[in-house]
């Protein structure tokens, strides 16, 4: 069984995450959704909240498998967690040219720290490419309609 990680913040997910989720079940039997609790970052939702509006927007709102997916929090290495779920990928999503320096140099890192882990970027569809949990969180503060953004379950946790 082929596994991969998707680590990220997921600050809240979007529909962004989503696409490059649906694309990585394309190529992997397995996927960690896997939600950083680093305490170096200011998130707006805590690490239980995060990985709540993940299960509720993957498996309720979108009916994704949960026999594929498993979605995890971590404050460790990408590398040690790959390990620990046997995964031979990390998959990273790109939004931007702007993503791709900062992202290859992690990729990179990560080469050097186990080079038998492979990084895989995706791209979200092109529709999608534009959202950013910053922005979602940004237009949600100032009353504006997110729902083409981020899944009901999150939009609903946004408003509160």
């Amino acid at each position: 069984m082929k596994t991969a990680v998707y680590p990220g913040t997921f600050d809240p997910i979007t529909y962004g995450h989503i696409d490059v989720i649906k694309k990585s079940l394309n190529i992997f039997d397995r996927l960690i959704v896997a939600a950083t609790n680093n305490s170096d970052k200011n998130y707006y939702f805590s690490i239980e909240n995060r990985i709540d509006i993940i299960n509720n927007s993957l498996f309720k709102d979108l009916k994704l498998s949960k026999k594929k997916i498993k979605v995890i929090s971590f404050g460790s290495l990408t590398i040690e967690l790959c390990k620990k779920y046997n995964a031979s990928a990390i998959i990273r999503g790109l939004r931007a040219v702007s993503d791709f320096e900062y992202e290859f140099q992690l990729a990179g890192m990560n080469k050097k720290l186990n080079s038998k882990i492979e990084t895989m970027f995706l791209m979200s569809d092109v529709e999608n490419q534009i959202i950013s949990s910053k922005f979602v969180k940004e237009i949600a503060s100032l009353g504006g309609n997110i729902d083409r953004f981020v899944t009901k379950y999150a939009s609903k946790m946004l408003k509160n």
